[in-house]
């Protein structure tokens, strides 16, 4: 009897531990991403979608940028796009026009413009406030040192595949880029993109003012945008590098495997 007891012990307490072990990874995974994040994230991938298509048609109905308050077809410009125009009127070289689609274009990317700018307060104030930005983008004290700059721009040069760390959190240059698209760039394009809107000058008179024009404002909203589509190119080629399928899936789903005390929250 005694040594039919002793032998029961260790059978149930492998069995525990086999359950405990099996259940582990299903109790520890936990999203790598926020539902908010992930939600936001999508939303303002679509919309900059539609903002880059319907802004490339407003574009192209008039592609010559100038500096100042005013610019028209019969005043100097500061640089143009050598491509044809959608209206006539505009001197480019060519001798055709191609099909104005300015109408339709203006209105959708009006609206899509201002779901990114809702969607971007909503964000805004939830990384504020839950400590987001401060856990997972601000770069701490640690990071901040030349030696692991000059390593991890190395890293990327050489499109070295990311380590586990790496998909567990953002690397430093990451970091850096973030905070950059997301505090300076998005703000400058929304700033710019209200600037020449007439109605909201005419409220907010020094909007426009500051940056020297509304003609100023538009050669600036069109930089800043081609900066945010040199970051979305340089994003979606790191994606493919670091694995497609598992980053999607973590921007989707939000499980990727990590732990809980890995989670972006």
């Amino acid at each position: 009897m005694a040594t039919s007891g002793s032998a029961d012990v260790p059978l149930q307490s492998s069995s525990f531990v086999a359950t405990a072990a099996s259940a582990s990874p299903a109790a520890t995974r936990t999203p790598r991403h926020s539902l908010l994040v992930r939600v936001t994230h999508w939303i303002i991938t679509l919309c900059f979608f539609a903002l880059l298509i319907t802004g490339s048609e407003i574009l192209i109905s008039h592609p010559r940028f100038y500096w100042g308050e005013t610019g028209n077809d019969l005043t100097p410009t500061l640089f143009r796009i050598p491509i044809p125009a959608s209206r006539h009127l505009v001197p480019t070289g060519y001798g055709y026009t191609l099909p104005d689609e300015n109408g339709w274009s203006r209105a959708l990317h009006f609206q899509a413009a201002w779901v990114v700018v809702l969607t971007g307060l909503l964000y805004g104030i939830y990384g504020l406030f839950s400590g987001h930005f401060r856990r997972n983008l601000l770069p701490g004290k640690p990071d901040l040192s030349w030696r692991g700059i000059a390593a991890d721009i190395g890293r990327h040069l050489r499109f070295a595949r990311p380590t586990d760390a790496d998909a567990r959190s953002y690397n430093l240059l990451q970091r850096f880029t973030y905070v950059f698209v997301i505090f300076a760039l998005f703000p400058l394009v929304i700033w710019t993109g209200l600037a020449m809107s007439p109605a909201f000058t005419s409220a907010f008179p020094s909007t426009v003012t500051l940056l020297g024009g509304r003609q100023s404002a538009r050669t600036l909203h069109f930089f800043v945008s081609v900066a945010l589509l040199l970051f979305l190119i340089v994003h979606v080629v790191m994606i493919f590098v670091a694995g497609f399928g598992g980053r999607v899936r973590a921007m989707i789903t939000g499980r990727d495997g990590t732990r809980m005390e890995d989670v972006d929250v």
